[in-house]
């Protein structure tokens, strides 16, 4: 299926979270008599904020996207990235608690990426951090898959990860690194201070340059005989564990 080249998103509660996060959407595709209350939110959130709605046929939604749509598509004006150096010296400047930063290494997967962003906004992940090179694109696939949160925690994009963690290290933030080779535990670590967090691939894990780098590894016990856990479950148990410690229940 040949795919439009306006930029667009789909699904109802993507559109919900882009609509709330004052992201300029240019026009909504509605699948002509769809009903139900979410879809009900949905006409009245894009009228409130005077976006111009067309009813279509189910046919033309398809040449937008063969997923499931739920019956609703919106062209969007591509998502800015945040400047990383900038977001990190507001971050310590402005934020009362200790700052929580989340890096990712070599994630391919779209749908992994959209997960770790969802995990990332529910956990209170302050600032996202991926590399330009050898990173799954911020695609509206990825987007979908966030159910939104993609408009509403920060993401920069840097040119080398390396480059970051020094920049991190020399802020006063502690760089940690997920590995299944680390002997030490996840809980036994101490979360509560500002620190930044390193995620890789299942396939690679975190690049080992990298891990020469950083303050310290940890790693997820595993009690079963898979070697290793989804990226997007394990970025989830770790950043929960933050919560935990820092008590932000």
């Amino acid at each position: 299926m040949s795919q439009p080249s306006i930029p667009f998103i789909y699904g109802i509660r993507t559109i919900l979270e882009a609509l709330k996060a004052d992201q300029d959407l240019q026009k909504a595709y509605l699948l002509k008599g769809a009903s139900g209350p979410l879809f009900k939110e949905l006409e009245q959130e894009l009228r409130k904020a005077k976006i111009q709605i067309s009813y279509v046929p189910a046919e033309r939604l398809q040449r937008f996207t063969s997923a499931n749509h739920q019956g609703a598509v919106a062209e969007i004006v591509p998502i800015p990235f945040a400047s990383f150096e900038e977001s990190v010296e507001h971050l310590l400047e402005q934020k009362t608690s200790a700052p929580l930063i989340l890096l990712l290494d070599g994630l391919t997967d779209v749908r992994n990426f959209g997960a770790v962003l969802r995990t990332a906004e529910s956990s209170g992940v302050d600032l996202v951090v991926i590399p330009q090179q050898g990173m799954a694109p911020l695609n509206r696939d990825a987007i979908k898959t966030s159910q939104g949160a993609a408009f509403s925690v920060p993401i920069a994009k840097v040119t080398h990860l390396k480059d970051a963690v020094m920049y991190l290290q020399s802020s006063g933030i502690k760089v940690l690194a997920a590995s299944e080779k680390s002997d030490t535990s996840l809980y036994e670590s101490d979360l509560t201070e500002a620190i930044a967090l390193i995620m890789g691939s299942e396939e690679r894990g975190v690049n080992p340059s990298v891990l020469k780098m950083v303050d310290a590894t940890l790693s997820l016990p595993q009690l079963g005989q898979i070697a290793s856990l989804n990226v997007s479950v394990a970025c989830g148990v770790m950043l929960y564990e933050v919560i935990r410690q820092r008590k932000l229940y």
